[in-house]
């Protein structure tokens, strides 16, 4: 599995639409997690974070509205990306769909296509770098597409594991990283790598990142992690 591979959870309780839209996303290239009801679909982002959801409204005990409701009122979560999928066209449910929180709003019968479209534009806000776009920090420029950063014009010499380090800093500088989530994002959530590791790669990054000269913008914040400026 490519440890960039974006993840969506697919929380739907009939199983025929749930299977649909997972074979489309794998074909697609998406890591695809499936849950049938709302329980479920809690327990599976506790144990493994998607970087979207698409959520089924109308399911049993616990509904979606409910679900996305919870979502967004946790930390961890609420940044996720929500897809609400509803047989609701009125006017007033999608309102209420998207005042709990979800991000965007699919009336059934939907176009798997659309559907598909609108994942993409999810995730090229929360993931950039899985999109194929080009990032830039300061003075620095990474082209998601052609794989290749600069620094002042200059070209920089990365490992493909250095470059996803980067990737995942650009996509929200400022942000501290824990050794344990960059792990997850970076190396994969089914790979076992020692968290020293992670140490080992930012100092090749930085090295990488100041060939040319200029100062180190990797920041290290003692206890917590890393961060990009």
């Amino acid at each position: 599995m490519a440890a960039d591979q974006p993840t969506v959870l697919v929380v739907e309780d009939e199983m025929a639409q749930r299977e649909v839209l997972a074979y489309n996303l794998e074909a697609d290239g998406f890591r695809v997690l499936r849950a049938e009801h709302g329980e479920e679909a809690l327990l599976v982002v506790e144990e493994d974070m998607p970087d979207i959801i698409i959520l089924d409204w109308m399911m049993p005990n616990l509904s979606g509205i409910e679900v996305c409701r919870r979502l967004k009122t946790r930390p961890e979560t609420r940044n996720i990306p929500v897809i609400m999928l509803s047989a609701r066209s009125e006017e007033v449910d999608k309102v209420r769909g998207l005042e709990t929180g979800a991000d965007d709003y699919v009336v059934k019968p939907y176009s798997v296509i659309e559907l598909m479209a609108r994942v993409r534009t999810q995730l090229r806000r929360v993931r950039p770098s899985t999109v194929g776009v080009r990032l830039e920090y300061d003075d620095i420029v990474l082209d998601a597409e052609t794989h290749k950063v600069s620094r002042a014009d200059n070209p920089l010499k990365l490992g493909p594991t250095e470059f996803r380090l980067l990737s995942t800093f650009m996509e929200k500088p400022g942000r501290v990283w824990s050794r344990e989530q960059l792990l997850d994002r970076v190396w994969g959530r089914d790979i076992y790598v020692d968290t020293r590791t992670v140490d080992v790669h930012i100092g090749r990054l930085r090295k990488a990142l100041t060939q040319h000269g200029g100062s180190d913008p990797v920041r290290t914040v003692r206890g917590a992690g890393y961060a990009l400026g």
